[in-house]
């Protein structure tokens, strides 16, 4: 029996917390790219980032989970989890090829990491064989004309909403209203407080 190849975008993050910019641009990219899934794929440790304020990767893919619930074609993803760390994007490559045969794997990234690209782990050979989508991020500008033939642009809208600065809003007593999903606002308000 032939089995039809599938088309996911993965979209690897920290998500520290997940919030409506994640959900918003990934839906999309599936759009404007016509893939069939979205994979949030929740990071243990980005090996360019030490980032001291991470949350628990088991509750950061919780809070993802129970934020994707009414997003059919977006996944989160604990597949990093079970690799060895540093979680190298090259390494989840190799494994999700080995995992998924009958996937077609597209890398989604945003223009800020594409300017950091050359310092990834095997870039040059991620280029050459995955799609790389990159989306516009404010303050790093892509020239496209400059992209290697399998890496494309693709024009979304940018929005103005950070982990970062849910993590602040937290701590402050602010409100998050807008920017989680209702769904994960007690929880991001008790894991971040």
């Amino acid at each position: 029996m032939d089995y039809e190849l599938s088309s996911v975008g993965l979209f690897g993050g920290s998500f520290n917390p997940i919030h409506w910019g994640h959900i918003r641009l990934a839906r999309q990219i599936l759009q404007a790219v016509g893939l069939d899934e979205v994979w949030l794929m929740v990071s243990p440790q980005n090996p360019l980032k030490r980032d001291t304020n991470l949350l628990d990767e088991q509750l950061r893919l919780q809070m993802a989970r129970k934020a994707l619930e009414n997003e059919p074609r977006i996944k989160a993803s604990d597949f990093e989890f079970h690799l060895p760390r540093p979680s190298y994007t090259w390494n989840t490559l190799q494994a999700l090829n080995k995992t998924y045969p009958n996937t077609r794997f597209s890398l989604i990234i945003g223009a800020d990491n594409w300017q950091l690209f050359p310092r990834w782990y095997r870039a040059a050979d991620i280029i050459s064989r995955y799609p790389i989508i990159i989306y516009p991020r404010e303050g790093s500008p892509v020239d496209e004309s400059a992209l290697p033939p399998m890496v494309s642009m693709v024009k979304t809208r940018r929005y103005n909403v950070s982990s970062t600065d849910i993590r602040r809003r937290v701590r402050e007593g602010q409100s998050l209203d807008r920017l989680v999903p209702r769904a994960i606002q007690p929880l991001v308000e008790q894991y971040y407080r």
